[in-house]
C-alpha cells in the first residue's frame, strides 16, 4: 500500500472526535481518495498491535460494526464506543445522532 494513502487515513481517523463516528467512504473522502472504503477498512486492519488510533470510531455505510458478530473485535469496538457515549442497537450506530461532521 502506497504510504501517502495510509499517512492520509491515519491522520483522518484520529481527527474524528469522541463520541462521534464516521463511516469507511467518509474517511475516505476526506483522505482525499473517494472511493476507496475498503482501502481504508485494509488499512485499519493492518495497524499495529496496541494502535492508539481510535480505528473503533469506524463503522460501514449504514452505521454498523463490520467485524463479525460477537468476535473479540467486534466485543472490543462495542465496549469502547458505549465507553464514549455512543449508543449501540444491534451492532448499529444512529449515524444522524453520532456522524461527525467536520
Amino acid at each position: 500500500m502506497n504510504e501517502q494513502y495510509r499517512l492520509a487515513i491515519v491522520q483522518v481517523v484520529h481527527q474524528i472526535p469522541t463520541g462521534n463516528v464516521a463511516t469507511y467512504g467518509q474517511v475516505a473522502e476526506l483522505a482525499g481518495l473517494p472511493g476507496a472504503a475498503r482501502l481504508v477498512g485494509h488499512t485499519l486492519k493492518t495497524l499495529p498491535s496496541g494502535s492508539s488510533l481510535p480505528w473503533y470510531r469506524v463503522l460501514n455505510s449504514s452505521g454498523k460494526i463490520s467485524l463479525p458478530h460477537g468476535s473479540p473485535s467486534y466485543q472490543l469496538q462495542c465496549e469502547r464506543l458505549q465507553a464514549e457515549g455512543v449508543i449501540l442497537i444491534n451492532g448499529r450506530v444512529n449515524l444522524r445522532c453520532y456522524r461527525w461532521r467536520p
